[in-house]
């Protein structure tokens, strides 16, 4: 098995629905009919659904509920119920094969975690949060890919990585000659999604020269993401590994240990809040 075979099996996947790729066209267009929108993502009772439970979960504390979507767009705007909209078809995508071994617990909690994470980190470096938050959800969405395509394959990775202790993305690298960035980039480019959150999906466990500071991109942005939620364990995984962050990520931000400590407590708190009505 090669990397363009499996980079080839990620044409084969379900497009995301209809409403939900018109609404990442909107994503770098600047006039948008919002009612137009709204009618559409209504068709769907299920995404509608889990879109307000979302909008009205604890995450975004609203005084009042909202019962439809055109009423959350109207409270907490359009980008934000673009934002929940996306994220519920994402999670919806993939289903555990029955018998399989693979924690999807786990992975969307990660997911969950680097998501909230990213739209923390995000106004730190006038990246928009709700653009990050998206491209958080999304940037292991690639070993969903080999997890559900190569079942058999992928029970191999865990042992390769135990036996040369080495990071999730070298045993891929060994086992599949790719590894999980560069599939899910591949899936971001096959669903759509702007250009920047496929760069960001692909540069997530890149390593930028320390002898400087990384550009103030969301490509930073969820590369900072994912270590801080490895690093506050917010997956719960077993074994997890923390991977290091690059001086140049660190020194992007320049931030103080006492904004720090706000960053850790805010995404811990918000995580609680998401992670209750955002996993499958």
């Amino acid at each position: 098995m090669g990397a363009d075979e499996i980079i080839r099996s990620v044409r084969d996947l379900p497009s995301l629905p209809a409403v939900v790729a018109e609404l990442l066209m909107t994503m770098e267009q600047e006039e948008i009919d919002t009612h137009a929108l709204a009618a559409k993502i209504t068709h769907d009772q299920a995404l509608t659904a889990k879109t307000l439970r979302l909008a009205n979960s604890s995450f975004y504390g609203l005084q009042s509920k909202v019962t439809s979507i055109a009423q959350a767009i109207s409270v907490l705007g359009f980008h934000s119920i673009r934002t929940l909209v996306t994220a519920c078809s994402v999670t919806a995508s993939f289903t555990p094969r029955p018998g399989g071994d693979f924690d999807f617990g786990a992975f969307w909690r990660h997911a969950t975690a680097g998501a909230v994470a990213a739209r923390v980190l995000a106004p730190h470096l006038r990246v928009n949060p709700d653009t990050a938050f998206t491209a958080g959800l999304l940037h292991d969405l690639g070993t969903l890919v080999l997890v559900t395509r190569f079942p058999l394959d992928y029970r191999h990775v865990a042992t390769w990585q135990r036996q040369h202790d080495s990071t999730t993305a070298t045993a891929e690298q060994a086992l599949f000659g790719t590894d999980h960035a560069v599939v899910g980039a591949a899936l971001a480019a096959h669903w759509k999604f702007p250009q920047s959150i496929q760069m960001a999906v692909a540069e997530h466990h890149a390593m930028p020269a320390d002898d400087g500071m990384a550009p103030a991109n969301l490509s930073t942005v969820i590369q900072a993401a994912n270590v801080l939620a490895r690093a506050l364990d917010l997956g719960g995984a077993e074994n997890d590994q923390v991977p290091p962050l690059s001086l140049a990520v660190w020194n992007a931000f320049d931030l103080d240990e006492n904004t720090w400590d706000g960053i850790f407590g805010t995404t811990e708190q918000l995580y609680q809040d998401m992670c209750q009505t955002l996993s499958p």
